[in-house]
C-alpha cells in the first residue's frame, strides 16, 4: 500500500488476520502478539513507516522490514510477557491494515472488496490461542525462564541486514515522510561534523567542538552529545531515590551535573546515558512509568532492575545522533536515573506537546555550527 506518515488506516478485522498468520501467529516470522487484537476494527494515523529499524538483539546497527508501519504510539503493554515495562513500539504489516479517510470505518472501496473476494477462500490457520502460545520461544531453559517470544526478541528473524551507506533508505525517509528535508540535511551535516572532528582524525577536534558549544548555547540548541562521563570505572555512581511515580513533575539536570554521574563509559550502575537523551536535559515533563522489569531482547528472559529507573512522557529516541542507525523510526523509550532528575513542584505552562516538531530548531543550529568545519580544509575533516 506504501502507507506514509500522516495515513490514515483501520486495522482488519480479527478473522482477516488471522487468515494472514502461520500456526504460531507469525507473518513472515513477524509475530503478531495478542495485545494487538484489541485494536481490531480501530481507525488510526500512521505515525512513521517502518522500513527499518535498530537491532538491538544483535546490535548490529541498521536493519530493514518489509511493508512494515508504527501506528500513532500503540505500545506493547506487556501483559503477555510477564509485565514487561519496555513499553515497544508496536510493528504493523501493511497486511493487517486497510486504508481509511477520516471518516470512521470507511476503506477504500476497491481494496475493501478484494478483502471480500480473498477472504472466503483462505481459511484461517491460525487461532487466538496459537497466538497466545506464540508468547513463549521454542527453546525453554531448563531454569531461570519462561523465555519469551515477541517482536524485540525475535527482530533478527524478521529482518535484513541494511548497511548504513545504502542511499536508497535515506530516500525512503524522505518520501514515506519520516523525516522532513531540512532533518535529513541537518543529520548529515552533523554525521560530518562528528566523523570530522574525530581526535584521531583532527588535531583542532577540541576547538571545534567548542565551537559548537558557543553557537548551540546562542541558538538555544543542544550541546555536542557524544562527551564521557568523569566517574572511574570501578566507583560505583551514588544511588539517587527520589520515589518517583506517574504523575510527577521533574526537570532533567543539566549535561554537565549528569557527566559528573556516569563512568567513563557513560553509565550509571550499568544504566548507559545515550546521546540521544541529551536534547531534553534542561527540560520539564511527567512522569510516565516506574521501570524494575522488562524482557532482554538478546535472551528473552525476564530481567529485574538493580537499581529501579523511569520513563518520562513523549521522552523516546529521535535518531538524531545514532552512528549506523540514523533515523531509525523506532522510538524507543528512554530510561532515566532519578540521579538525573529533580523534582519540579510547579506545572510548567500548559502547551502542545510534540517530540517530533517542538525540537525543530535544533537541526538549523547544528547546521550553523557544523558549517564551521566544512569551512575548515578537506584534510582535517577527512
Amino acid at each position: 500500500m506504501r502507507l506514509r506518515a500522516g495515513d490514515w488506516v483501520e486495522v482488519r478485522s480479527k478473522e482477516e488476520i488471522l487468515r494472514t498468520l502461520d500456526g504460531r501467529g507469525r507473518l513472515e516470522n513477524l509475530p503478531f502478539m495478542p495485545q494487538m487484537l484489541q485494536f481490531c476494527g480501530q481507525r488510526f494515523r500512521v505515525v512513521k513507516r517502518a522500513h527499518k529499524t535498530c537491532d538491538t538483539v544483535n546490535v548490529t546497527g541498521g536493519v530493514q522490514l518489509e511493508r512494515g508501519i508504527h501506528l500513532e504510539n500503540l505500545r506493547c503493554d506487556g501483559q503477555a510477557y510477564g509485565g514487561c515495562q519496555a513499553a515497544c513500539l508496536i510493528f504493523w504489516k501493511e497486511d493487517w491494515l486497510k486504508r481509511s479517510d477520516k471518516a470512521p470505518h470507511s476503506a477504500d472501496p476497491g481494496e475493501a472488496a478484494a478483502s471480500l473476494e480473498k477472504g472466503p477462500n483462505h481459511a484461517a490457520k491460525c487461532t487466538e490461542q496459537a497466538i497466545l502460545a506464540g508468547t513463549l520461544a521454542e527453546d525453554q531453559p531448563a531454569s531461570g525462564g519462561p523465555r519469551f517470544s515477541c517482536q524485540a526478541t525475535d527482530l533478527p528473524q524478521y529482518t535484513k541486514p541494511l548497511p548504513w551507506w545504502d542511499a536508497r533508505q535515506y530516500l525512503e525517509d524522505y518520501s514515506s515522510r519520516n523525516v522532513p528535508l531540512r532533518r535529513l540535511v541537518a543529520g548529515f551535516i552533523y554525521a560530518c561534523f562528528f566523523y570530522g572532528t574525530r581526535p584521531s582524525r583532527n588535531p583542532w577536534h577540541r576547538q571545534f567542538r567548542l565551537l559548537y558549544d558557543r553557537f548551540q548555547k546562542i541558538t538555544g540548541g543542544t550541546p555536542f552529545p557524544r562527551r564521557f562521563g568523569q566517574l572511574p570505572t570501578s566507583q560505583k555512581a551514588p544511588v539517587v531515590d527520589l520515589d518517583l511515580q506517574a504523575g510527577d513533575l521533574v526537570r532533567v539536570k543539566s549535561y554537565g551535573d549528569i557527566l559528573a554521574t556516569l563512568d567513563t563509559n557513560n553509565r550509571n550502575r550499568g544504566l548507559l546515558f545515550d546521546a540521544e537523551m541529551v536534547p531534553f536535559c534542561g527540560r520539564t515533563f511527567e512522569v510516565k512509568a516506574r521501570i524494575s522489569r522488562f524482557v532482554n531482547e538478546q535472551t528473552g528472559i525476564m530481567t529485574m532492575l538493580k537499581t529501579p529507573a523511569v520513563m518520562l512522557e513523549n521522552v523516546w529516541c529521535q535518531s538524531r545522533y545514532s552512528d549506523c542507525r540514523m533515523f531509525c523510526p523506532r522510538s524507543i523509550y528512554s530510561w532515566w536515573r532519578e540521579a538525573w532528575l529533580e523534582r519540579v513542584s510547579a506545572a510548567p505552562p500548559a502547551r502542545k506537546h510534540d517530540n517530533d516538531t517542538e525540537r525543530a530548531r535544533l537541526p538549523a543550529s547544528q547546521t550553523l555550527a557544523a558549517l564551521l568545519l566544512l569551512l575548515s580544509p578537506l584534510e582535517m575533516i577527512f
